[in-house]
């Protein structure tokens, strides 16, 4: 694994979890046929390096959709933690 491009990628997407799904779908994406998005170093860089590469240079984004249902219980239960002593 290409520590360099982790680390870019960890800045560009600070939440471990949602990186390591992110990468992992990119993977797997990468192995079923679909094309880089980005030029590889070289022809044998793995499938990790690359959807890491991706994410670093900003070719691969993650989106997050919630419902009204999620935020009212979000702000409910943060709500609740700001104020409690």
């Amino acid at each position: 694994m290409n520590t360099t491009y982790l680390d870019q990628a960890k800045s560009r997407v600070p939440h471990v979890p949602i990186l390591i799904n992110m990468v992992s779908r990119r993977v797997r994406q990468l192995v079923s046929g679909q094309r880089p998005m980005v030029k590889p170093d070289s022809l044998n860089m793995e499938k990790m390096d690359l959807a890491l590469k991706e994410i670093a240079e900003g070719k691969l984004t993650a989106e997050m959709l919630f419902t009204e249902e999620d935020i009212r219980l979000r702000n409910r239960s943060t709500a609740g933690a700001m104020f409690s002593l």
